[in-house]
């Protein structure tokens, strides 16, 4: 099947949540790129380093697109925005001492011919829903993901850590980053949720599967559910959801952005 043939049906939604005054989030929905960008940093600097990631991918969404672009040269672009974001925002900090220290995750994920690419780094999240099962495709750069993998703590006792926010990887103009890139079979169907850690940082993969069980059938109501669930317990970050959905439909041209980078 071609890649023209092929595009994302996509659901987006961002909130403030209850106790953040901004949105440091950013997303971009397309026909075959998303991306939700997390950003941190005091005097609005979360906002500027999101937004940072979120229009350099814009940018680089025609290219990814352009039918004469192989597989690899694809995957080299998508690897390659993560560093060209970094210098970005290491100039950005640079001209503008009051934002030093500020940065920002990324989880794109882009659909080719028969696979979907993902690029991440930080702890914003990709998960594909399948067979009723929630898996997360991305893995968490943060102290606790490492902590879980020496088996030293479990996911759930994760959830209400005290240095559960820790990242061991941002976009923060450092130039130390180790960005990871793994490729996906995708058909017709597969379904994926992109999220910042203002949702997964509050409800478990458990309560995220609930809600997506009881709104598969309504998805128009879904993330709107997901993020009053969110609230009910809370909300102390900024919600930043996307659902995308591989459809046998012609792409269209549009690109939308949310958060701090509309």
């Amino acid at each position: 099947m071609s890649t023209a043939s092929r595009s994302f049906r996509v659901l987006a939604r961002t909130d403030v949540g209850l106790v953040r005054d901004g949105n440091e989030d950013s997303a971009l929905t397309s026909a075959r790129l998303v991306a939700v960008a997390d950003g941190m940093g005091g005097h609005a600097g979360g906002e500027v380093a999101s937004k940072i990631a979120i229009t350099a991918l814009k940018s680089l969404s025609e290219i990814l697109n352009d039918g004469d672009v192989d597989a690899e040269s694809r995957e080299d672009l998508l690897m390659n925005i993560s560093f060209s974001i970094d210098d970005k925002i290491a100039l950005e900090s640079a001209s503008k001492p009051e934002l030093a220290g500020m940065g920002t995750t990324l989880t794109a994920l882009h659909l080719g011919e028969k696979t979907v690419e993902l690029l991440h780094v930080g702890d914003s999240r990709c998960y594909r829903w399948s067979k009723n099962k929630l898996i997360q495709l991305s893995v968490d750069h943060t102290v606790m993901q490492e902590l879980i993998d020496q088996g030293r703590i479990t996911a759930e006792e994760a959830l209400s850590h005290p240095q559960r926010s820790l990242l061991t990887q941002a976009l923060m103009g450092d130039s130390g980053i180790d960005p990871v890139l793994v490729v996906y079979p995708a058909d017709i169907g597969d379904q994926f949720l992109l999220c910042s850690d203002g949702l997964n940082g509050v409800l478990s993969d458990f309560e995220i599967s609930a809600v997506i069980k009881k709104y598969q059938d309504k998805e128009e109501d879904l993330l709107d559910a997901l993020i009053d669930a969110t609230k009910a317990k809370g909300a102390p970050d900024n919600i930043t959801l996307i659902w995308a959905e591989v459809v046998d439909e012609e792409p269209h041209a549009e690109i939308s952005l949310l958060g701090a980078a509309q």
